[in-house]
This record gives structure tokens, sequence and C-alpha cells, in this order.
């Protein structure tokens, strides 16, 4: 099976910046190497240290305000899509609300598994990403229910649905709020209210995540901007940098480290 799209990772190193609320549809797995990760959730604030996992639920809306920006953070982030996560554990849906974990073991795992991913040997990633995900489930829960994020809702469904497939286009506000029959005001309060984002910061969200899905390694950068109506290629790297951590160019060359992973 191949899982090169159930599975990436991303490599940071230094920051200084907030990252605005957004989610991600994977889990987001971080191993903290240097100073104070803080993940701002809608129950509380998260603070990771070196040497400790921090984990989101895919869909899960939070924030990365920084705690000192003098005291700059470094970390590995594994995005693993839930599908993918519950096929290794046959079938079983989880969610983490122990979203912390120390455990010298698991970070080993975590390297070995990272190392394999960027060295582009991946004979034995398979079997260390399951021995991983292995290591976390006692650390997660099954869902009391089926859980569906706001974003999902049938509210938004035409809304969310319009906005997928629009977003190489200009999207403007009031022509969202007229999807839902409101005026501009009313919407942007009923949106934020239900998802706990305003509807431009979700709409910038998708392009961004949208187009980091598209760089490969021989991409142009400028073409893609236009493509999602970014005014030119400096806005494109600023809105990228925000929500992703590291500019558009730097994620093409990290992308040069991974190659088609076959689990077995």
């Amino acid at each position: 099976m191949t899982i090169s799209n159930e599975i990436s990772f991303i490599s940071i190193e230094n920051q200084n910046q907030d990252f605005p609320k957004h989610f991600h549809e994977t889990f987001c797995i971080s191993l903290i190497r240097n100073g104070i990760e803080k993940i701002e959730l809608e129950d509380g604030f998260l603070y990771s240290q070196a040497n400790c996992i921090s984990i989101t639920n895919p869909y899960e809306v939070h924030a990365n305000p920084v705690v000192d920006r003098d005291a700059k953070v470094s970390f590995d982030t594994l995005y693993i899509s839930g599908d993918f996560l519950s096929h290794l554990l046959n079938g079983k849906d989880l969610e983490f609300k122990n979203r912390q974990i120390r455990d010298p073991q698991i970070n080993s795992t975590f390297i070995q598994l990272l190392k394999q991913l960027k060295s582009g040997d991946h004979s034995q990633s398979g079997l260390v990403l399951k021995n991983l995900i292995y290591q976390l489930y006692p650390h997660s829960q099954t869902p009391e229910r089926e859980k569906h994020s706001s974003f999902q809702s049938d509210y938004l469904t035409e809304l969310i649905t319009y906005i997928e497939q629009n977003l190489e286009d200009k999207l403007y506000l009031d022509e969202l709020a007229k999807i839902i029959h409101l005026n501009k005001f009313g919407f942007s309060k009923k949106f934020k209210t239900l998802t706990g984002m305003t509807p431009m910061s979700y709409v910038l969200m998708k392009k961004v995540f949208s187009a980091k899905n598209k760089i490969s390694p021989d991409c142009d950068l400028t073409d893609l901007a236009y493509a999602y109506n970014f005014t030119d290629i400096a806005h494109f790297s600023h809105s990228f940098k925000r929500y992703v951590g590291i500019s558009p160019k730097e994620y093409r060359n990290q992308l040069s480290l991974k190659l088609p992973i076959l689990y077995k």
C-alpha cells in the first residue's frame, strides 16, 4: 500500500513568529527539539518543551502564539491522515485527549522514522511507522461518538463546498455571505462562532494548504502564486510562512527528501 499521500513531514528551525488560528485535516504529531511550543486550544493552552511530543487532532482549530521571540522554537512534525492511522490500527478510530507526551522510547522511534523519511531509505519505514502508532495508541482514546467538525456541519456544507471548488479564484466576503443568506456582518459573526475562525482567514488558510499540496520539487512557485490569486510571489510567500512556518521555497527544498514509501 502506497502511503506517500497519507503521511508527510516538515522540519522547522528557529521559529519565532505566531501561527494564526488554523486546523489540519490530519493528526499533527510534533517533536520539540529546542525552545517552548505554545498551542492555544479552545479549552486552554498547552506548553511543550524540548524532548516532548505534542499532538493536535484532525480539524482541531488551534493557534501557536510565540512564548518568547528571543527563545526560538525548533521542531519536526509528522502529518498522518486519520483514515490511514485507523487502517494501521485495524479499523479503530481514536482521538488524543493527552496531547502532550514525554517518553524517550517514543521520541527515539519518531526520530528513527524521520531519519528514514529524509534519507530516502524507506525499506523499514512502514514498520517503524506502525511501531510509532502502537506506542502512541495508549495515550489516545476511542471517541465516545462519531465526531464532525463545525466545518463539516450541514449548515456550512454548501459554503465550504463552494470555497473548496473556487480556491483559485478571488473570493469576497459579500459573495460568501449570500450563499447562506446573511449580510456580511451577520455571516462573519456566525461563521466565527461556529468555527473559531473568520471566513476570510479560513479562505486564506485553505488557499495556502491547497497550494502547499501542489508544490513539487520542480514546480514554478510564481506560477503557483498567481494560480491561487495571490498578488505576487512575496504575498504568497508571506501568507505561506504564516501558516506553514517556512517559505514555499524552503518547503520545496524539503520535498526533495520525500520519496514514495511502500508499506507492506
